[in-house]
């Protein structure tokens, strides 16, 4: 350990997570001032009255105070403000889709027909992306063209009155109008694809990953090069494919020849845009040598403004057809349908090549506990994606239906397989209640057997041993946390699963022209009513985030979770703010390290502390030896282990956390709360008390995986059990000089806690840590004939 000086002193960088947060709240202070940053990422520090940047509280140490720079990175603005943020909502089907490309199983080294499987789940995760996109601007056209343009617009349609007769009776106009909106849906979709963040980070600190698996957590956490194609790719279809319905849709040639060259025409850069999907892959996404290099190269600007330009000219050469209109709802019916079978056999499709691809996988997480290893054993991406085209063909379809209510006309007629996707969400809302039922009874038995019995609460008891009356409390959050940490996500697949199913037998009933039973009729009449719910209430949270953040919490957090993953699969998700905040974090503490009694410790909430974590590990690479031992990290109700770890096992597989573990000797220290659902340990499982003494196995200072020593008690009543701090909650009693909260915090207010700045001290090298390594009793004790119990 580096022995601090006389001049020591420590900088904390704080990073806020999920929830809206202000300089103030972030430092606990009553006044922040911007002290550096480009307004998008801002650097803030305690101000005093004169909005004068201040120092921050003394930190304690060996028995002496040690003088602390508080500083913190506000990202929100990345996510949230505006009419435009509040709009990427409605893509997060797409956002989905290119989540799922992160939760794919690692490629073992050397494993050519691992490697040969990875790729082809790749393209086949591109094409469904592609696929979605071209399902969404088919059923935005099902609203714009057929309902509106071809039935509204109608000559003597008694909807919208107010538009002119010969608006009516003019085919071109009609169809102008109809398609309007259509186009401005797309250029919405080119501008978010345009959309990147700019890092203000000193030239040559860019980061190289060391390709696939990542050794560090985040290494291929990367931009990839392909996606400039790949948004040209993804425009020029959607572009083709409301051409392809204007004219009658896929399965009809028209008669006419001019939209038979149109129709020919659009088949054709359908046909190009995926041929150029499938080709174009870079797993690691900086290789300029990688599998689609070629294609990238013909691929480049003047090739990807011929192919949009073309798609325009297809799609407004429509206007100038003999019957623009003619062939529409008939063509909208058939182009959605076909979109969607083509979607659900790709789905299909890559879920059973999938499972080859995680058995290849399966030795990275075979020797970790049950819990700690993949989920779905590696398979997650493929009710991910089935849950993305579940979600986009639901939000189209109850699109078309709030709007046909909203205008309040009964003669509009929605296109036939609507009823086949009424059908599948009214029966998935009974299977919702269904399960949110039997959740609510297992929670209450749950509690019910908590207090009975008192069983599975000896870390609890532990825990609040100088709070007894606190345990049954605490006992029942953490039955509820854990259950939720460990089996919502599987809730969650089983019902894209069973959906999936459901699609597939609605889609055989309808082209194979089966009747439907008479009982479906009350589901579907029921779909009706959720799907519109759906739209209505997204569409109003878009609204409400636009107008007054702060209302919106749950759309906030969504986007924050999904805005943290560069593009991929989707070139059209909102802009990843994970390659802005991480560069910009290490180049802060890089400027801090220059001086040399300062020591820097990363300091991140929820989500944030996944950023501190990757932001360390680039810190790894790109400093000197001698300025590692003066970085520390601590993480507050960090998703790391029970999620990330995961869910996105070539992103963070658990050998890259060891390894970062053992490069920073420890100075990793996590703040854990048993009754928080969004955080748990970090560091540590198989927790066990056995007599007074809570055991574990977790990560070693060595970088090695392997038993700790008993933890120890803090001076705050906190277990301290390897890098991970257990900090009782409800919190015992108040303490002088601190903010207190009575009651269960579960996933607030960590810096409150005493344990925060013991944390801290001990990340900066300012406290000795405890040894982390058993000595042979304790391993007996945790391993031998003694083991009782499930491990935790």
């Amino acid at each position: 350990m580096l022995l601090p000086g006389p001049d020591t002193r420590v900088v904390e960088l704080r990073v806020p997570g999920v929830r809206r947060t202000s300089g103030e709240s972030l430092l606990d202070s009553v006044a922040a001032v911007e002290v550096a940053g480009d307004g998008v990422g801002k650097i803030v520090r305690p101000a005093d009255r004169l909005r004068r940047p201040a120092p921050g509280p003394m930190l304690q140490a060996e028995g002496r105070p040690m003088p602390r720079t508080l500083e913190g990175y506000l990202w929100s603005g990345m996510t949230t403000g505006g009419v435009r943020k509040a709009a990427w909502a409605l893509l997060f089907p797409f956002s989905l889709a290119n989540i799922a490309h992160w939760m794919l199983p690692p490629v073992p080294p050397g494993n050519r027909v691992a490697a040969a499987f990875g790729a082809i789940n790749r393209a086949l995760l591109r094409v469904a992306a592609l696929l979605l996109t071209m399902l969404f601007v088919a059923q935005v056209a099902v609203v714009s063209v057929n309902l509106f343009a071809v039935q509204c617009l109608a000559p003597r349609s008694r909807c919208l009155s107010a538009i002119p007769d010969w608006v009516r009776e003019t085919d071109p106009a009609r169809t102008a109008l109809g398609l309007l909106p259509l186009l401005l849906v797309i250029a919405f979709l080119q501008h978010v694809a345009n959309v990147n963040w700019t890092v203000h980070a000193p030239r040559g600190s860019e980061h190289k990953p060391s390709g696939p698996p990542a050794t560090l957590p985040g290494d291929n956490l990367v931009a990839d090069p392909d996606t400039p194609a790949l948004r040209a790719l993804h425009t020029t279809a959607a572009l083709a494919t409301v051409a392809l319905l204007t004219v009658g849709g896929p399965l009809r040639v028209p008669d006419p020849v001019e939209a038979r060259v149109v129709w020919s025409g659009a088949l054709a850069l359908l046909g190009l845009t995926a041929l150029g999907t499938l080709s174009l892959d870079d797993p690691a996404g900086a290789r300029s040598e990688g599998a689609g290099r070629w294609l990238r190269r013909a691929l480049g600007k003047p090739t990807r403004f011929v192919l949009v330009g073309l798609g325009v000219l297809l799609a407004l050469s429509t206007v100038a057809l003999p019957d623009p209109l003619g062939e529409t709802e008939p063509g909208s019916n058939t182009s959605v349908e076909v979109i969607a079978a083509l979607l659900l056999g790709t789905s299909v499709l890559f879920a059973v090549l999938l499972i080859p691809s995680a058995l290849f996988a399966r030795p990275t997480w075979a020797g970790l506990p049950r819990h700690l290893r993949a989920w779905a054993g590696g398979w997650a991406a493929a009710p991910v994606l089935a849950l993305a085209g579940l979600l986009g063909g639901g939000f189209g379809a109850g699109l078309a239906i709030s709007l046909r209510q909203l205008i309040g006309s009964a003669a509009i007629g929605l296109p036939d397989g609507y009823h086949s996707i009424t059908l599948l969400w009214g029966s998935g809302a009974v299977l919702g209640v269904l399960i949110g039922g039997v959740l609510a009874g297992l929670t209450a038995l749950l509690r019910w057997h908590v207090q009975r019995t008192g069983r599975g609460i000896d870390e609890v008891r532990l825990l609040h041993a100088r709070a007894p009356d606190d345990v049954t409390t605490a006992a029942c959050a953490w039955g509820r946390a854990r259950w939720e940490r460990r089996h919502l996500h599987q809730m969650v697949f089983a019902v894209a699963v069973g959906l999936s199913i459901g699609l597939g037998l609605v889609l055989v009933m309808r082209f194979g022209e089966l009747p439907s039973p008479g009982w479906t009729n009350p589901l579907a009449m029921f779909g009706v009513g959720v799907l519109g719910l759906l739209a209505a209430g997204l569409l109003r949270s878009v609204y409400v985030a636009a107008t007054d953040p702060q209302r919106a919490p749950h759309l906030r957090i969504l986007a924050d979770l999904v805005s943290f993953w560069p593009r991929q699969a989707h070139p059209t998700v909102p802009p990843c703010y994970a390659l802005k905040v991480v560069p910009e974090l290490a180049a802060r503490a890089r400027e801090h390290l220059r001086e040399p009694n300062t020591r820097v410790v990363l300091a991140g909430d929820s989500l944030g502390g996944v950023l501190a974590v990757v932001a360390a590990a680039r810190l790894m690479r790109s400093v000197p030896e001698e300025d590692r031992e003066r970085i520390g990290v601590v993480t507050a109700g960090v998703p790391l282990q029970w999620a990330y770890m995961r869910a996105f096992p070539a992103v963070v597989p658990p050998s890259s956390l060891a390894t970062l573990y053992g490069q920073l000797g420890g100075r990793w220290h996590a703040l854990c709360r048993g009754t928080d659902p969004f955080g748990g340990a970090v560091t540590t499982w198989q927790r066990q008390v056995v007599g007074d003494k809570l055991l574990g196995s977790g990560y070693r200072s060595d970088g090695v995986i392997g038993p700790l020593p008993a933890a120890t008690r803090g001076a705050n009543g906190a277990l301290m059990l390897g890098g991970d701090h257990w900090l009782p909650d409800p919190q015992p009693n108040p303490v002088p000089g601190r903010r207190w909260s009575a009651g269960v915090r579960a996933h607030t207010d960590y810096s409150s806690d005493p344990a925060w700045d013991d944390a801290v001290a001990m990340a900066a090298g300012l406290r000795p840590a405890e040894p982390d390594r058993a000595d042979g009793a304790e391993q007996t004790q945790l391993f031998g004939a003694s083991l009782k119990g499930a491990p935790r």
